[in-house]
């Protein structure tokens, strides 16, 4: 049983979630929270597989929980869904920084929410399509210049070249059969490439590939269609 603890300042949308959540067999809301800290404490309390945390709330936000549930090793296996109702929301890209395995929209249809959620309780990231370009446009053109020197500088150019595809938003097979490898070999660059940049998963790597100008504006943004 995946277990889940919602974190939203409005009452609706918490319920509206948590219906739709227990309609799957394999999904048990276990708690909820109202803003950052109540979240962060009971994170503490439920430890639960996967927290949905809205960005934007009052005191503490979905950042700020977010960070802190990355830093604390007693944490160390649950996975933050930030959500937003913004499709260029610039606080996605903080979040994903702070420790996030990946964001949705909140109007997400219901399948596509439980698929989510199944998705980073496995060990997976999850970016949703239709924000994905929007927000790491931001990001790089948001990007001090001092940030896309040296980030890239452990890696092969092979890596560069498979890292490009992850954040392009490719699967492993995909990237395989793009740069004519195996998707096992593609799934091994990719650990090495997490390895070596200090990268906690895909997501991250997506916000490096921007961040670091591997990939720019006006490069291959992704299509709602591409997954």
């Amino acid at each position: 049983m995946i277990t889940v603890l919602i974190v939203d300042d409005q009452h609706l949308v918490r319920a509206g979630i948590r219906a739709l959540l227990e309609r799957a067999d394999d999904i048990e809301v276990v708690g909820e929270a109202t803003d950052g800290e109540s979240g962060w404490r009971a994170v503490l309390q439920h430890r639960p597989d996967v927290v949905l945390m809205d960005i934007r709330m009052p005191g503490h936000d979905g950042v700020t929980a977010t960070r802190r549930i990355a830093a604390d090793p007693r944490l160390a296996e649950v996975a933050v869904i930030v959500l937003t109702t913004f499709d260029a929301d610039e606080h996605v890209f903080e979040a994903i920084r702070a420790g996030a395995r990946g964001f949705l929209l909140k109007d997400t249809e219901p399948e596509d929410l439980r698929r989510a959620v199944r998705v980073v309780a496995g060990g997976g990231s999850l970016l949703s399509p239709k924000v994905t370009a929007r927000v790491m446009r931001a990001a790089a053109l948001g990007s001090p210049s001092s940030a896309r020197t040296d980030r890239l500088a452990p890696l092969t150019e092979r890596e560069r070249e498979v890292l490009a595809e992850v954040g392009a938003g490719w699967s492993n097979d995909e990237i395989g059969s793009r740069l004519h490898m195996s998707g096992a070999t593609a799934r091994t660059h990719v650990s090495r490439i997490m390895t070596k940049l200090g990268a906690r998963d895909r997501a991250q790597l997506v916000v490096i590939a921007y961040e670091s100008g591997l990939l720019v504006p006006g490069a291959e943004w992704m299509d709602d269609d591409r997954r």
